[in-house]
């Protein structure tokens, strides 16, 4: 069964080129022109992931991304025009997975919706290997969720990605493009900024929990998830 991907563009010739290349490629697509035809036709399209502009008629891509964030999980890669990182930004803080800055190759377009894809399906990866506890803290890739202090905490899909990856080898240094391209599954190009906010974001959540582990910064090298009593 093809895998379905709604296209949120209001630019005509760019949602028809989309459109056009990802079908020739085996998927089903959907295209809106605005953002409130967006809302509409992911309820009923029912789609594996969303491209979704910034830059849109009735209803931006934020409102857009905030609204389907209410409701699912299903992975977003925003596309902007800008490419500016506040915009990058915003959209990684409200729960986007990826972003395509404007003029884009369709080439990298298709490898960012094959890697986002891969991600959040879980390919290769059998039940029971996506579960890790610690003090005060489990983190289910299976179920995607957050467990922290015996509560359930709302995390966007990378955060709990980026988590469980540095949790999976405790004390173990990764440098920023090791996490880009482990967790994101995508050369960056260097934009660190990307690890940067999620990191921010996960102290967010985590900061005072407990005293057996830690998200650490090693300066001038990475991120590390740091276990008294693990070597």
């Amino acid at each position: 069964m093809a895998q379905k991907i709604l296209i949120v563009e209001d630019e005509l010739n760019i949602a028809q080129l989309l459109q056009l290349y990802l079908e020739k490629e085996g998927f089903e697509t959907q295209t809106a022109p605005n953002g409130g035809k967006a809302v509409e036709l992911f309820r009923s399209f029912d789609p594996d992931l969303v491209l979704l502009d910034i830059m849109l008629p009735v209803m931006d891509g934020w409102s857009v991304l905030k609204k389907i964030r209410a409701e699912s999980k299903v992975p977003v890669i925003m596309l902007t025009a800008k490419g500016e990182t506040d915009d990058r930004v915003t959209g990684l803080e409200q729960g986007a997975d990826d972003y395509i800055v404007k003029p884009f190759e369709t080439k990298e377009v298709l490898a960012r919706i094959r890697a986002v894809l891969r991600r959040t399906q879980g390919e290769g990866e059998t039940a029971g290997e996506r579960k890790l506890s610690f003090d005060k803290l489990t983190i289910n890739l299976d179920a995607y969720e957050l467990i922290v202090d015996g509560k359930k905490i709302d995390t966007p899909p990378k955060e709990l990605e980026l988590l469980f990856h540095l949790a999976s080898s405790p004390n173990r240094v990764f440098t920023r493009n090791q996490l880009l391209d482990e967790v994101w599954g995508f050369d960056y190009f260097g934009d660190s900024r990307t690890v940067d906010v999620h990191i921010k974001r996960l102290r967010e959540k985590l900061e005072g929990i407990s005293e057996a582990w830690s998200l650490k910064t090693v300066w001038g090298v990475g991120y590390k998830f740091e276990v008294l009593g693990q070597g």
